[in-house]
């Protein structure tokens, strides 16, 4: 345990502070961040297995935790088997700014969450996308204009102009040099923690979700943005745990909305605007700790 604690207070002191986000600081990063790295740690699986205080005090919300695979092995967890990798995002904080941003994070996470380190692997391939414009199409006769033994007027000698610009886009992935994994801090509610629930049927977990709601937001917001961050992430970074969990929310959306008479012919309009404006924000830098909504894992 000292030795533990020893790692911590030394961990950043050489410029290699990196910390692993698997839940809400993938869309939203911590503050003073100068590198931002998606990849995925091993040995880990996401549930959402912890309470959190996207909810009510007599109404907990749900959030993402990781259990450590050998321990989740002796759960019974019947709905979604394990994947090898649970992906995310690992940011770089500078030296200068470690102290702040660990004692933000160590308030913020103190609903049960604790400290651990775990190897991180930067994911494999980068994509490039371009959208070269092709040759223009030669012009074309118009019969009728500008054509010998036609009355037409001559102006433009005889065509239309189909010279518009096309494009096409190509989209290339190619292979990195492989990289040695990076010794990343991760902020970990453990099974011995009182906020930790065990295993949850994904129904019941799903309904829970959707009516859970508290001083950081709506809880099914926060599970709507880490299956679209994820997905942002790689071709690979799913979840099926969190998209089972998304697909029963929308399905009983629906089944609510249908009972109470609504139209749904819009499909996301189902959605309130707060949503969809969250869904489309951009990803950026906060300057400060005080510019930090929230950070969660």
């Amino acid at each position: 345990m000292a030795g533990h604690e020893a790692e911590i207070d030394e961990f950043g002191q050489k410029d290699e502070f990196w910390l692993f986000g698997y839940g809400s600081l993938i869309w939203k990063p911590p503050p003073h961040y100068d590198q931002r790295v998606p990849g995925y740690i091993e040995g880990y699986v996401r549930r959402f297995w912890q309470v959190h205080h996207r909810g009510t005090p007599s109404a907990p919300g749900r959030v993402a935790t990781l259990i450590d695979h050998a321990h989740w092995s002796t759960l019974t967890d019947v709905h979604h088997a394990s994947s090898e990798r649970v992906w995310g995002a690992a940011y770089h904080i500078p030296s200068s700014h470690v102290a702040e941003v660990r004692e933000y994070l160590d308030i913020r996470e103190i609903n049960g969450y604790s400290i651990q380190f775990t190897p991180f692997h930067p994911a494999p391939f980068t994509t490039s996308i371009s959208s070269p414009p092709t040759s223009p199409p030669p012009s074309t006769p118009v019969p009728g204009i500008g054509e010998a033994g036609t009355g037409g007027s001559g102006l433009g000698g005889g065509h239309r102009s189909m010279r518009s610009i096309t494009a096409s886009t190509t989209i290339f992935a190619k292979l990195e040099t492989q990289v040695p994994p990076i010794k990343c801090l991760v902020y970990i509610g453990l099974p011995e923690n009182p906020q930790f629930l065990g295993p949850q049927d994904p129904d019941g977990l799903a309904r829970h979700i959707l009516k859970s709601r508290g001083p950081s937001g709506e809880n099914r917001e926060y599970l709507f943005l880490l299956e679209k961050s994820l997905l942002e992430l790689s071709k690979d970074s799913g979840d099926d745990h969190v998209s089972d969990l998304v697909r029963r929310c929308r399905e009983i959306e629906a089944e609510e909305a249908t009972t109470k008479g609504e139209d749904l012919s819009g499909g996301d309009d189902a959605v309130d605007s707060k949503e969809r404006e969250s869904l489309g924000e951009p990803l950026h830098r906060h300057g400060s700790t005080e510019e930090q909504e929230e950070v969660e894992k």
